[in-house]
Formats: structure tokens, C-alpha cells, sequence
């Protein structure tokens, strides 16, 4: 039962952040989506330490473990699509590579940074410890 709550308080801390930044895309007229805007100032609170990653990291595991899913609305909603994409569809095609790309190397860049940091960190606790 005390893993459910933490499960469920962590999926509450993400939505609480990506709630946030919907608010400011929606109020301040934000030129990018609140998704994204969310994952910098989730990467801002990571890396300054506000939010430690055992924070999120349960319930982070779990949705990108099931990420899948979260497509199939988005793929059964492109059939609705299909003389839009016939006439522009390489159009998209590129887009949506390009932007995949882009999301790939900012997730790997911000996963290899975050990695690092919880390395340094755990070294730094562990040589403190035996120098005690």
C-alpha cells in the first residue's frame, strides 16, 4: 500500500508540473507546448536539486515503460487524417523526423547529464562517508 501512495504522489508531482506549465503556455501566450516547457522546468528542478530524481523516478520509469500506449489514441486520430496527409504527408513526414531527432538527443543529453550528476553525487556521499 506504501508503494501505491509514493507511485501515486510521484504521478502527481509530474502532472503537477506539467499542469503549471500549461497555465503559463495558456496565460503568458508561451510560444512553445506546455509538454515541452514542462520538461524544462523539470530538467531545472532536477539540476538544481529542488526535486531529487527518487522523486520521480517510479512513476517516471512506468509511463516511459508504457509509453506505446500513450500513441494509439494519437494514431487512431490520424485515420481522420488521411486526405490531409496524402497531400501533405512528406511535409509532415519531415517534421515529425526532425522533431524526433531533436526530442532524442535533448532526452539522451539531459539522461547522460542527469546520470552523471547522480554518479558524482553518490561518489561524493561515499568518500565522505569513509573519510569519517
Amino acid at each position: 500500500m506504501k508503494n501505491v501512495l509514493l507511485f501515486l504522489i510521484q504521478i502527481f508531482l509530474l502532472w503537477a508540473i506539467y499542469q503549471f506549465s500549461s497555465f503559463i503556455v495558456g496565460n503568458l501566450d508561451f510560444p512553445i507546448p506546455a509538454s515541452v516547457l514542462g520538461m524544462i522546468l523539470l530538467y531545472i528542478l532536477l539540476s538544481s536539486g529542488i526535486i531529487q530524481i527518487r522523486y520521480i523516478e517510479k512513476s517516471a520509469s512506468f509511463l516511459i515503460r508504457h509509453l506505446a500506449l500513450f500513441f494509439v489514441p494519437f494514431a487512431v486520430g490520424l485515420m481522420n487524417y488521411a486526405g490531409l496527409i496524402k497531400t501533405t504527408g512528406m511535409q509532415l513526414l519531415l517534421m515529425i523526423a526532425g522533431s524526433t531527432i531533436i526530442g532524442l538527443l535533448i532526452t539522451a543529453g539531459l539522461t547522460q547529464s542527469l546520470s552523471r550528476r547522480e554518479k558524482e553525487r553518490t561518489h561524493h556521499e561515499q568518500s565522505h562517508s569513509h573519510s569519517h
